[in-house]
């Protein structure tokens, strides 16, 4: 297993994309903290199918916009295992309106939890990272934040700052051997894309030269990899899983 004695910690690992980042990791070999905000039924959920598959893991609930609470998670992570070998920032929401609609409430929820969240977190778990001199720090954007999409200000905006902030970052922890990347999912088959109706997901499709929409099992398969040893000359990119939709 590639990642054996890894210890990985996911945010917003309780369903879709973080669910499927989650279990890849397990499969993997490394050990799992699946954080979540407020639905356990769906955390346990989660932990139970990477228990099930024969991986390790645990819980581990805090609001990834509340640095104090970050603080005492990774306390109780690193005290338990020593150290933390990768961070995977996933947890995001939208609050999809045109800029006109949007309220005060939306860019604080939006961009507290997709911007703010992946900013606390890493700075709160970069520390260990540091000292152990090793790391691997794995963003989730969008490609909302590249190319931008009518409707989704706030969620682009915030999915942009997250591809710079990394940038930035892998400069800053290279000397410590850590590294820092994006993954930039486009439409994947998720709980979110099963709610468009079949006019609207015809049309997304005629914008995607491979065709199809991804599976969250491809975002996963490509977080294994930057998570690995193979991608240790690997800092400060982008990668598109988005079959073609931005290039």
């Amino acid at each position: 297993m590639i990642l054996a004695d890894q210890v990985a910690v996911v945010t917003g690992a309780s369903r879709g994309i973080g669910r499927a980042i989650a279990l890849s990791l397990a499969e993997a070999g490394a050990y799992v903290v699946l954080n979540y905000r407020g639905n356990q039924t769906a955390a346990d959920a989660s932990l139970a199918a990477i228990v099930e598959g024969g991986g390790r893991g645990e819980l581990s609930q805090f609001d990834v916009a509340n640095e104090s609470e970050i603080e005492q998670a990774v306390k109780k992570i690193v005290d338990g295992h020593n150290k933390i070998d990768i961070l995977v920032n996933n947890a995001g929401v939208t609050a999809d309106n045109l800029l006109m609609r949007v309220s005060p409430a939306d860019w604080d929820q939006v961009v507290g939890t997709n911007l703010k969240g992946t900013i606390l977190c890493t700075k709160v778990v970069s520390r260990h990272m540091i000292r152990q001199r090793s790391g691997r720090i794995l963003n989730i954007s969008s490609v909302a934040g590249q190319m931008g999409n009518a409707g989704q200000s706030l969620y682009a905006a915030a999915k942009a700052g997250i591809i710079g902030f990394t940038k930035t970052i892998a400069r800053e922890l290279a000397s410590r051997n850590v590294t820092a990347n994006v993954i930039a999912p486009g439409f994947i088959e998720t709980d979110m894309t099963a709610k468009l109706s079949d006019q609207q997901r015809e049309k997304f499709l005629q914008l995607i030269p491979l065709g199809r929409f991804g599976t969250c099992q491809e975002v996963g398969d490509m977080v294994v990899f930057l998570a690995g040893e193979k991608a240790g000359y690997i800092t400060g990119q982008v990668f598109g899983i988005n079959g073609g939709l931005y290039m």
